[in-house]
């Protein structure tokens, strides 16, 4: 791991030292033994391609076959497999498509992001937080508390992104990638992985745009275009031109603009559809729009959502306007009935089983959504789920077992139920 480090130290130093350059021989740094780390680093439980091979598959060739790999790709001769779709719910709106590669490929993708990942750090915006090592939703979210908290931009454009994954124009990011990557290897592997096929219930499909959400090098392909298409524009163009003080916070395709005037929102309201539009990416016109946060009830919208929060203005304790923020109430609604679900579904399990996998499901849930000004939300999270799982055992034992004051001494002395938790927000974490 050491070894690793030290060549991606090389690669942010060159990256430094030739800034706005584009690098021509980064696949010097991937051999065999950073493939084995690739393949160290990947999640053992995650889902199987269109092979069908796991991880413990994979073990037990990958000692043979990452000298083949490393040479195939080097080569040029390595062929990137189909791309297996699945689905996972999104809510409650419909269900997300995901990509998943094989095991191998996987490898691969890794290899090759951790090869890139040093020199597009150099490049990247502070207020981009998504698919980055060190950054965080909370961080981004700390970051937005304090722009509106204390520099008083009030005026927010609250933005949506249509499809944005499944819009990635292909010509269009050859191009962006080409201003920092001109290393053939790596960049007709990357090409290879743009035309993978995706089977979708025995049906090939050859898509001409997009990235597969799945792919390991999905994520940083994603970052590269927006920031080119949004947060190099927004700062080094647009900015200098307004009147007042003005902030970009993006996390992945999820991004709000803030602003002390409201003509400089405007300004910028107005020219942003076609910014995106340039770059084949579409904004959801009736999810796109200024908030301000000083408007009076019934006036318009004053809150807005981001992140997994609904954000909007109070005063902290010492009575200071701040950016105050609960959980939102699609989330709010979404966790507890995944939560009652989950319970339904392991009702009859013992106690002494139940109880501690309910408490790693209520950890994360806490450690996320437990940041300041949230106390009300986690509060009404555990109480929903509290009463669940005491419907639940009435149902095992009947009332007269499991009566209140008995229900509360299981999950506050016997198997202790994880209580809720406030944090500060600029606690490392991912939404959910």
């Amino acid at each position: 791991m050491e070894k690793m480090s030290t060549k991606e130290l090389q690669i942010a130093e060159r990256a430094r030292k030739y800034k706005r350059e584009a690098m021509t021989n980064l696949h010097q740094f991937i051999d065999e033994e950073w493939l084995k780390t690739s393949y160290e680093n990947l999640n053992r439980a995650s889902s199987p391609g269109v092979d069908g091979k796991t991880w413990e598959d994979y073990q037990k060739v990958y000692q043979r076959r990452l000298g083949e790999l490393l040479t195939e790709f080097k080569s040029g001769k390595y062929k990137a497999p189909n791309i297996r779709r699945a689905y996972i719910p999104k809510g409650s709106t419909g269900m997300r498509p995901l990509g998943i590669p094989t095991i191998e490929d996987k490898i691969l993708q890794e290899g090759v992001r951790r090869a890139l990942t040093p020199l597009y750090e150099e490049d990247f915006k502070k207020f981009s937080y998504g698919y980055r090592g060190g950054y965080s939703a909370h961080q981004a979210i700390e970051y937005m508390f304090q722009e509106v908290s204390f520099q008083g931009m009030h005026y927010i454009i609250d933005a949506d992104i249509r499809n944005y994954f499944g819009s990635i124009d292909h010509g269009i990011l050859r191009q962006f990638l080409d201003r920092r990557v001109k290393d053939g290897v790596i960049r007709k592997q990357i090409d290879k992985w743009l035309k993978a096929g995706i089977l979708e219930e025995e049906q090939l499909l050859h898509p001409k745009e997009g990235v597969p959400q799945g792919g390991i090098i999905s994520p940083l392909l994603s970052n590269i275009y927006l920031h080119y298409v949004l947060d190099e524009w927004f700062s080094e163009q647009i900015q200098p031109l307004l009147t007042g003080k003005s902030f970009l916070v993006r996390y992945a395709d999820d991004f709000v603009m803030g602003f002390t005037h409201a003509t400089d929102a405007e300004r910028v309201m107005e020219v942003l559809p076609k910014r995106f539009g340039k770059y084949q990416l579409e904004l959801h016109s009736e999810k796109t729009r200024i908030i301000n946060l000083n408007c009076k009830r019934g006036e318009g919208h004053r809150s807005f959502d981001f992140l997994g929060f609904t954000h909007y203005l109070g005063k902290s304790r010492k009575g200071k306007v701040v950016l105050k923020r609960k959980t939102s109430s699609k989330k709010l609604t979404a966790a507890i009935s995944k939560t009652q679900e989950w319970l339904r579904q392991y009702r009859s399990k013992p106690l002494k089983e139940l109880i501690p996998e309910l408490n790693a499901k209520l950890r994360g849930h806490y450690n996320y959504y437990g940041i300041s000004f949230n106390s009300k939300g986690v509060h009404s999270y555990s109480e929903q789920i509290n009463r669940s799982l005491h419907k639940w055992l009435i149902r095992r034992g009947g009332k007269s077992v499991w009566n209140w004051d008995r229900f509360n001494q299981l999950i506050k002395e016997w198997e202790p139920l994880l209580q809720p938790k406030i944090y500060h927000s600029y606690r490392t974490a991912n939404p959910t």
